[in-house]
């Protein structure tokens, strides 16, 4: 039975998996999803309800019927010859992800994880709703574009709110790139709140930090890495001041991780990246969870065996 990775030609996580897997004596076969058509090929046949053949390449290949476990590791999307016309060109990727994609989700294997699931999971208002009935403490948010609404919500206490993206943080603006980090709405903000009407805008009430945490999740095992932030750039968002954070593992308390428990039955999550932020009176409250996360810089930081973890759990497969 072998493991299929899904990842990017450079990506040291993805090496260091695939290692692991190699010393336990596990088969890999590795590709990106961008080799297809031109370096990648499948041939699938549906019988009797069950998909079979092989995925190849010049190198190696797979039968469909023998991967035991799918690392969904952030891979690339399907490439086409720029030479195509344009509509071809759509035509030819949308039916190499409904094909492809769709004969990969269609099998009998552990997905780590599955596409439909990271599709849902992405969400953070979806992921606030399912953490609170999942028994974890979530910050109060208002998601609007009414002026008035983001006014009345902000109230009478603007300085314990904030202001976030709810994904990617990086725009390009006259060339530049730059970032949006989390950050305490300023007084030019409260001085004038008609940019909330330009989009879908997030408000959402400050988190006293003692520190943050980043919770991986693999299977059933949790890793918790305190992150302890010396500048205050990195206190309100320690994606913004690398340098000036420290690690260490710690345990995750009972009732946090039940309901981590809980919210990775309720998305049919394999694992996870949780980031919490824990007050000085020690309650943990859920900001997001990824569904692809890094996890080597953690691993460097603090010792903590999550390779190993993944590597166990792609082996083992679907039970």
């Amino acid at each position: 039975m072998t493991v299929l990775v899904l990842a990017r030609d450079f990506d040291p996580t993805a090496d260091a998996v695939v290692t692991a897997l190699a010393d336990r004596g596990v088969p890999v076969f590795r590709t990106d999803l961008a080799a297809f058509p031109s370096r990648l090929r499948m041939n699938a046949r549906l019988r009797s309800g069950r998909w079979t053949g092989r995925l190849w390449n010049d190198h190696h290949e797979v039968r469909l019927e023998d991967v035991r476990s799918i690392w969904n590791r952030g891979p690339r999307t399907y490439h086409f010859d720029d030479a195509l016309p344009p509509a071809l060109r759509e035509f030819c990727y949308r039916e190499a992800k409904l094909g492809v994609g769709g004969v990969l989700a269609a099998l009998d294997a552990l997905y780590a994880n599955h596409p439909n699931r990271c599709a849902d999971a992405i969400f953070k208002p979806y992921q606030w709703k399912i953490a609170a009935e999942c028994g974890l403490a979530v910050a109060d948010t208002a998601i609007t574009n009414d002026v008035d609404a983001a006014r009345w919500f902000i109230g009478d206490r603007p300085r314990d709110s904030i202001t976030k993206a709810l994904g990617p943080t990086g725009i390009i603006v006259d060339g530049e790139a730059r970032v949006s980090h989390t950050r305490p709405l300023s007084d030019e903000d409260l001085a004038d709140l008609d940019a909330v009407a330009m989009t879908a805008t997030t408000v959402q009430r400050w988190v006293p930090k003692a520190f943050e945490v980043r919770l991986t999740v693999v299977g059933a095992e949790l890793f918790g890495v305190a992150i302890h932030a010396d500048s205050e750039d990195a206190r309100i968002d320690w994606r913004s001041d690398p340098a000036a954070l420290r690690h260490e593992l710690i345990d995750v308390p009972g009732p946090v991780a039940e309901g981590v428990a809980r919210y990775m039955r309720r998305t049919s999550l394999a694992y996870a990246g949780f980031d919490f932020a824990v007050t000085p009176s020690g309650r943990w409250t859920m900001l997001e969870a990824n569904t692809g996360p890094q996890v080597g810089w953690l691993q460097a930081a603090t010792g903590a065996p999550i390779t190993d973890a993944l590597a166990d759990l792609l082996a083992k497969g679907a039970t």
